[in-house]
């Protein structure tokens, strides 16, 4: 099942070093040799899905939205997919910015 996400729509990432460096986190999925980006359609699930997410220590992370599109844009640019995950961080959409209408 594909996830409907407007193309404007806000949704949220965890951000590595906000207010300096800010870097959209990445996961990597060793099982199955897959990087990706994690999503949440909002805020309070991506707070709760932070809590499962690998994160390095020492590192300030944070909640930050941003427009669909410019996700989309950023992931294709650096050929890495978008998972939209739940408040548990278990996947419930996959997109592939890299192939298709992605600018």
């Amino acid at each position: 099942m594909t996830l409907e996400i407007d193309a404007q729509a806000w949704v949220y990432v965890m951000v590595q070093n906000p207010d300096k460096e800010d870097q959209i986190v990445g996961q990597f999925d060793a099982e199955n040799d897959i990087s990706f980006i994690p999503l949440f359609m909002d805020k309070e699930s991506a707070t709760q899905g932070m809590l499962h997410m690998a994160k390095e220590i020492g590192k300030k992370y944070e909640i930050q939205a941003i427009i669909f599109e410019d996700l989309e844009r950023y992931a294709a640019e650096s050929s890495t997919l978008l998972f939209v995950l739940d408040d548990q961080g278990k996947m419930i959409d996959k997109r592939v910015p890299f192939q298709g209408k992605a600018q």
